[in-house]
Formats: structure tokens, C-alpha cells, sequence
């Protein structure tokens, strides 16, 4: 488990959920929100099986020792680099997209597997690094917990009962640099691929998104900076009918998205595409793009022309 930004408590949460926690040293925990869901949680259902996270490194030192504390993790690194023969993969557990080829680099070209978290890049050139990586069959992996938002699930299987979509609505708090993705994410499942273009005439602490879909969909995310009692709320409305939904179980997401992980390390296949990792980061520097230029309407076909069709040549 490497790196700890501020903001994010990854390392906490994500690691209890491997290993379990020690309940009196994770009510230090600085993000209040962590100790409250693993605390509903039957220790039973709590922890990946046959995975333990035995090694940590955070940017701050101070922090790795109160994180091994809480969440049992026997070895402290003072480098990332030291983990390089010790474990079979990696999680980079910061949610600063230009940070992530750096932070990346010495175990991708280690051959070790990555799990990086949202958003993977914000911005073209890393894009390319990462796009190229994964041609070079690097094992690499990045997603937004709401991929797996359990209350969102009925609609990725079908939205027949609602029609042709026309209109979706999502929220989140926090920047669109690091928080759009989970919006983001969370609908691609449900509309697919094909998005089209993107248009933020927000600013930076409060975005609000326009994107078209070649479905005729018309999608707006609201991402703003102090909106944290509307993370992830769903409005879709269709031709038939219309609906909506709130994520509410963070554990359960989170701990979907790590379990796809392991299972892409035993098995080889990818939970879903890589394209559809690309086709997300363009959107999300898109949205940058768009709200840095006045809010003109970017087509995604502008974001790192040389990925089109998933042909990664760089």
C-alpha cells in the first residue's frame, strides 16, 4: 500500500479491508468516515480472502506507522522501492492523476502489478504513458469505486424499463480533478461507450459538466467542492420512465473494486476493458480542458488523438 495524500484515507480502509483492523487504533483514524462503515461490518464479511496487504508506505512517515497500527500492516518501508521483491503487486493509493506515472514507474517496469487509484491521469501526455504501458502488456489496473456501487447495479444490467435514455443527472463533492471520476465512472456502465463531447462552464470549486453521448443522451455532473451531502446521487430519465438512486455502501463498493483486482492478478482478465479507462480519462481532462478554455464545448476526439479506436501508438 503506497502513498497517502491529503484528502484520502485509502490506506486505512483499503488495507482493514485485507487484513482486518485493530478497533481502538483505527478510531484515530482522521477521516471519521472509515472507522463508522467498517464498523457495521460482521468480521465475518469484512476481508478479501487469500490477500494481505504485509507492506506500507505513505508520504508522510508518521502516517505509515499510525496506518500499520490500525490496520495491521507488519512492515514499514522507508522507500516504495523497497517493496520491489517482497510483494506480488501494488496498490498506489493516492488520487492525484499527474502524480501516478511517477509513482508508478519503478514497479511497472518491474514487471509488478499495479492498482492505481482514481483518477488514473488528468492530463494527455500521462495518458500516453499509461496507454503505452498497457500495449507493452504491463498489468495495470485503475477504477473509481462507484463502478461497483451496489444501489446502482439494476441499471448496469438494464434500463429497457425506462427507454431510450435522454437525460442523467450524478453528484459529487470535491474537485473535478479527483472527484469527477467517481460521477464519471458510475454512469459509463449504465450509458456505455461513445461519449462525444464535454462542456464545463463551472469553475474550480464548482463544476457543472455537460456531456452528449452518441446514444442523444445528454448527461451533466455536478461537482462541487463543498457538496458532500449529495455524493453520488443518480437521476436517470428515459423515454418509458425515469429513476433514481444514492449510493450509500461505501465498504461494499470499495471492497468490490479490490476483489476485482485480485481476481485480475489470479485470473488474467481484466474486469472490463482497458479502452473504457482511456475513453474516461479523456472525459475527465476534457472536463479540465473545457473549464480552463472559458467553457467551450470539447470534443473528446481533440483528447490524445493517437488513442482513437484503441490503437495506442505514441
Amino acid at each position: 500500500m503506497l502513498g497517502m495524500v491529503d484528502g484520502n484515507g485509502h490506506p486505512y480502509s483499503w488495507s482493514a479491508i485485507f487484513n482486518g483492523y485493530d478497533p481502538e487504533e483505527m478510531k484515530h483514524c482522521p477521516y471519521a468516515a472509515i472507522p463508522a462503515y467498517l464498523g457495521k461490518e460482521p468480521k465475518r464479511t469484512l476481508r478479501i480472502g487469500g490477500a494481505n496487504v504485509t507492506h506500507i508506505w505513505t508520504d508522510d512517515p508518521e502516517d505509515a506507522v499510525r496506518v500499520s497500527r490500525a490496520s495491521l500492516i507488519p512492515h514499514i518501508v522507508s522507500r516504495p522501492e523497497d517493496v520491489i521483491g517482497e510483494v506480488d503487486a501494488v496498490i498506489v493509493s493516492t488520487d492525484k492523476g499527474h502524480e501516478h506515472v511517477e509513482r508508478c514507474r519503478p514497479f511497472v517496469e518491474a514487471g509488478i502489478p499495479v492498482f492505481v487509484d482514481k483518477p488514473l491521469v488528468d492530463n494527455e501526455a500521462d495518458l500516453l504513458v499509461f496507454a503505452d504501458w498497457v500495449r507493452r502488456g504491463k498489468a495495470i489496473l485503475s477504477s473509481s469505486s462507484m463502478r461497483y456501487t451496489k444501489e446502482f447495479m439494476p441499471y448496469r444490467i438494464s434500463t429497457s424499463s425506462l427507454g431510450d435514455i435522454r437525460f442523467a443527472t450524478i453528484t459529487t463533492p470535491k474537485s473535478w480533478e479527483r472527484y469527477g471520476i467517481h460521477a464519471l465512472e458510475a454512469i459509463y456502465p449504465i450509458v456505455g461507450p461513445g461519449f462525444v463531447s464535454v462542456r464545463n462552464t463551472g469553475r474550480a470549486d464548482k463544476n457543472v459538466v455537460h456531456l452528449k453521448h452518441a446514444s442523444g443522451a445528454d448527461i451533466v455532473i455536478a461537482a462541487h467542492a463543498d457538496m458532500y451531502g449529495a455524493f453520488g446521487m443518480l437521476q436517470l430519465c428515459g423515454t418509458a420512465g425515469s429513476a433514481f438512486a444514492q449510493s450509500q455502501d461505501t465498504f461494499y463498493s470499495f471492497k468490490t473494486q479490490l476483489q476485482s483486482f485480485i481476481d485480475y492478478l489470479r485470473t488474467g482478465s481484466r474486469p472490463f476493458p482497458f479502452e473504457e479507462t482511456v475513453e474516461l480519462m479523456k472525459l475527465v481532462i476534457a472536463g479540465i480542458r473545457s473549464r480552463e478554455q472559458g467553457g467551450r464545448e470539447v470534443e473528446l476526439a481533440e483528447i490524445a488523438p493517437a488513442l482513437q479506436d484503441g490503437h495506442y501508438t505514441v
